[in-house]
């Protein structure tokens, strides 16, 4: 029965992990695309290829989602609040995809987690939610804002003087770049969080005992996160290319660097879990921004912060109630 439960876990975590590349493929192709700098096709291949390569890159994200944030306990009953938690994030993966909003999957894998787990009874490390967890979902996204401003008004400042044809063709071409590195962090960042909860399902299993991330879960995590990514939803797509701001292909390539960059320092630098999503849509505001105030459509935008602000505590509710009803039933 334990080993059969484990099974179902992976494989609802792959699903989970689907639905995230699905749900997150506007993140790094969207401006490229309206851009007119890769054709959709083309974007969401190399989206697919990048994500699957920076599922290979660090492990760091998968250990504070795996250990860090709940202790579900061993046996049955944790690796019911493993599905609990990933039947939550699935369900308002889901629910944000249904109405084109580009939320975070960090944050809702991060709420079932945490609803799942005080619906049973288990601990929460509340320190490293606060510090590795909601501090960089806070500052990640104003961090993204800030720089994708600063650092497009100094490209535009330097090239003023360029012809913009000629200019705009090379920014074009440098957007494969920079749309490539996006897909890459979005792989090192998301694919490890699922790589985690595949691996607190083994040690709950008692089929691991340490924090390792064996080989074949990174496999499998890359694999369902590039085939989500290249499946593309393209309603999120289209909120984040066209809806929230239209950028012309400067503004393009300096948001999707701006937001590469943080996305690696997290990573790499603070083991923190940040959302590409938010990142991503932060870095085009602030790009945007530099050409008027009125660019950016900000009544999307507000219902992008709802989206946001909704997301943790709307997977943790989703993860609590599916928990319950398992906990009932099985």
């Amino acid at each position: 029965m334990e080993l059969l439960l484990v099974l179902v876990v992976i494989a609802v975590a792959l699903a989970f992990d689907f639905t995230n590349g699905f749900h997150d493929a506007a993140n790094a192709i969207a401006t490229s695309v309206f851009t007119r700098a890769l054709t959709p096709r083309i974007a969401l291949s190399m989206a697919a290829v990048c994500n699957l390569l920076g599922a290979f890159l660090g492990t760091g994200v998968a250990t504070v989602i795996g250990f860090g944030i709940v202790d579900v306990g061993l046996g049955h009953a944790g690796l019911l609040v493993v599905l609990a938690a990933l039947i939550g994030a699935i369900g308002w993966n889901l629910t944000t995809w249904r109405f084109g909003l580009p939320s975070s999957s960090t944050g809702a894998l991060l709420g079932g987690l945490a609803g799942a787990g005080l619906a049973a009874g288990a601990r929460l490390h509340w320190d490293v939610v606060l510090v590795a967890v909601v501090v960089p979902m806070v500052v990640s996204p104003l961090t993204g804002a800030a720089l994708g401003y600063l650092a497009t008004a100094a490209v535009l400042h330097g090239v003023r003087d360029k012809a913009p044809g000629p200019t705009n063709r090379r920014f074009r071409m440098l957007q494969t770049v920079s749309a490539a590195a996006v897909a890459l962090g979005h792989g090192l960042q998301d694919a490890q969080k699922t790589m985690g909860v595949i691996v607190l399902a083994l040690v709950a299993g008692g089929l691991q005992t340490g924090r390792d991330i064996p080989w074949w879960v990174t496999l499998l995590a890359a694999l369902a996160i590039s085939a989500g990514t290249y499946c593309g939803g393209w309603r999120i797509i289209r909120t984040l290319g066209r809806r929230v701001a239209q950028v012309d292909p400067a503004r393009g390539f300096v948001a999707e660097t701006v937001a590469s960059v943080v996305l690696y320092v997290a990573a790499l630098a603070f083991n923190a879990p940040v959302s590409t999503t938010q990142v991503m849509a932060s870095a085009v505001m602030g790009a945007a921004a530099t050409k008027r105030r009125s660019a950016v459509r900000w009544r999307v935008v507000r219902s992008m912060l709802v989206a946001w602000v909704l997301t943790m505590p709307a997977a943790a509710v989703l993860g609590a109630l599916v928990c319950l009803g398992l906990r009932s039933f099985l």
